[in-house]
């Protein structure tokens, strides 16, 4: 996320109504719900954990020990054991 000076881009008479509410602070202005992206969607990290779990699953079920898998992945033993129930029912 980025910063925007609104001086330079907000009309004067609506950034003085702005600083009656905020005066030289942040204000976050939330996306239109329409324009919302899901998690995931900008830098594609949805689909490469999907990958990730995929891989996971299959190394299980070929009989790797879940603490190593976890080592290899830097994930805890709980967080594999919840990759692979997830796995399971997909």
């Amino acid at each position: 996320m980025s910063y925007i000076n609104a001086g330079s881009i907000l009309p004067k008479v609506l950034l003085e109504e702005i600083q009656c509410y905020i005066d030289a602070d942040y204000l976050y202005i939330p996306r239109k719900e329409e324009n919302k992206k899901s998690w995931g969607e900008i830098n594609n990290s949805k689909q490469q954990t999907y990958l990730r779990n995929l891989e996971i699953y299959a190394q299980y079920k070929n009989g790797a020990r879940t603490k190593d898998i976890a080592d290899k992945y830097f994930l805890s033993v709980k967080t594999v054991y919840k990759i692979i129930t997830n796995m399971k029912t997909l």
